[in-house]
């Protein structure tokens, strides 16, 4: 919902440039309510929900593998994968991380 402008938020673009969402979820306190209320307004605009990936940005979270059960129960949507916390950017341990993703590229182009 962070807005864009007056009449336009980031929200509006998966709709205009007709592309599905993936919810990205911090896996830390209050990760429950962000996600489920995400997917709430993901649906209200009638939006796909491609999936979802957690992303553990808190490394002492202590809940998180109740919070992923939850997660998996209550979204409407695959899980793609479980980010773990990188205290610095390692892009290849990030990306082995993610399942499933090549369901989501569309067909090769025959033009």
């Amino acid at each position: 919902m962070v807005p864009l402008g007056p009449q336009l938020s980031f929200a509006d673009l998966p709709q205009a440039l007709g592309l599905e969402v993936i919810l990205v979820v911090g896996l830390r306190l209050g990760c429950l309510n962000h996600a489920f209320l995400t997917a709430e307004a993901v649906a209200a605009r009638g939006l796909p929900l491609a999936g979802w990936v957690g992303n553990l940005v808190d490394p002492g979270f202590g809940r998180l593998e109740q919070n992923l059960v939850s997660l998996h129960a209550g979204l409407p949507a695959p899980c793609l994968g479980v980010i773990p916390h990188l205290p610095s950017l390692d892009l290849d341990r990030a990306v082995g991380a993610l399942v499933g993703l090549e369901a989501l590229d569309p067909a090769p182009s025959t033009t």
